[in-house]
């Protein structure tokens, strides 16, 4: 059975709110007694009926996920408490002024003792319990967010390899037809990717190292069919190689940069990739020295250098459900052309 001490503290201390707001309340209906008669008696009662409720709830099996026992537990639980509670703290209030037992509920005083126990119980185990039940909910609907992220990721990522693998068939069918040779190569090379990629699909996430490799097979590919017009670099620093980031997140902002910044370009150009932490935040770019952003939004219309194309909306998309509102992805038009995209979120430990 493991115990959260720091929850069992936030308890008590609330439980001597309580024990505190019944010593008042007791002491303004029978000020004959002194007060601190009423709160002795009060943090007593108090601690006993919190000890065995808090405690005792450890020992229901039904209790173990939800924090409160179900059914007839559920009732009988805080009321076995209030009436033992009762008995063993007056008893140690009796004790702590050296009285014989009862002496302080003797007579008239009895009824009114247990019935202010019986109110006062019942309203701090009600409090209790709406706060363990409100935890577990709230437990569950964070479990219930955390799957749907999930499979929302899976959806994406769904959605974003067959366009990826549409993508380069289409360029392996232009190269069929000018250089059997190199298209041989090429599909050798498209086979090795694509058996990376499957294996890799299966987690939602992967290192950085992972996510560098499958880019330099792209490259690879798209450099049979460019070739020499296609140069690329990638920079991944060694202490970044196995921070997690989502699988297949760089994969559609190099396509940008070649089919939209590249290709175009009749004497093509080069392609760097690189990664870089600044304090708590890690960098993603993927810059190039193509067409530029406003030459190819101009010439080719083209929504994805603008931001609303396919790649780029599943790369906000996927940001936004991976890291919410901490995650940014920006286009930045090189001062000497080419294009720089550049994607910031949280480092993970």
């Amino acid at each position: 059975m493991k115990i959260d001490w720091l929850n069992k503290l936030q308890y008590f201390l609330q439980t001597m709110a309580f024990c505190l707001a019944v010593s008042a309340i007791q002491y303004a209906f029978q000020p004959q007694w002194a007060y601190e008669i009423a709160l002795v008696y009060s943090v007593c009662i108090g601690t006993c009926i919190w000890a065995l409720t808090d405690f005792g709830r450890h020992l229901v099996p039904s209790a173990a996920e939800t924090g409160w026992p179900q059914g007839a537990a559920g009732f009988a639980l805080p009321l076995v408490a209030m009436v033992l509670g009762y008995v063993l703290g007056t008893l140690a209030g009796d004790q702590v002024f050296g009285w014989s037992s009862w002496s302080f509920q003797a007579g008239s005083k009895l009824p009114a003792s247990i019935i202010i126990t019986g109110l006062a119980g019942t309203a701090a185990s009600y409090y209790f319990y709406t706060r363990t039940r409100h935890g577990y909910l709230q437990r569950r609907v964070e479990e219930a967010r955390g799957q749907a992220m999930e499979s929302r990721l899976k959806l994406l990522e769904t959605q974003l390899e067959p366009h990826m693998l549409f993508n380069t068939l289409a360029n392996l069918r232009a190269l069929i037809g000018t250089d059997p040779t190199r298209a041989q190569t090429m599909l050798d090379h498209m086979v090795a990717y694509l058996r990376a990629t499957l294996s890799a699909s299966r987690s939602s996430t992967h290192p950085l190292e992972r996510e560098f490799e499958r880019l330099k097979d792209y490259l690879e590919l798209m450099a049979i069919r460019m070739g020499p017009r296609l140069q690329f670099t990638l920079d991944l620093p060694d202490d970044l190689r196995q921070h997690p980031l989502p699988s297949l997140l760089l994969q559609p902002l190099v396509e940008n940069s070649i089919q939209h910044g590249l290709e175009p370009k009749v004497a093509g150009g080069s392609i760097t990739v690189r990664a870089r932490r600044s304090g708590n935040r890690l960098t993603l770019e993927v810059e190039d020295t193509g067409m530029g952003f406003d030459a190819a939004r101009a010439g080719a219309g083209s929504a994805a250098q603008d931001g609303r194309g396919f790649g780029l909306s599943q790369v906000r998309e996927r940001l936004a459900t991976t890291y919410g509102t901490e995650a940014a992805i920006n286009l930045i038009a090189g001062s000497a052309g080419g294009t720089r995209a550049s994607i910031t979120f949280p480092c993970k430990p």
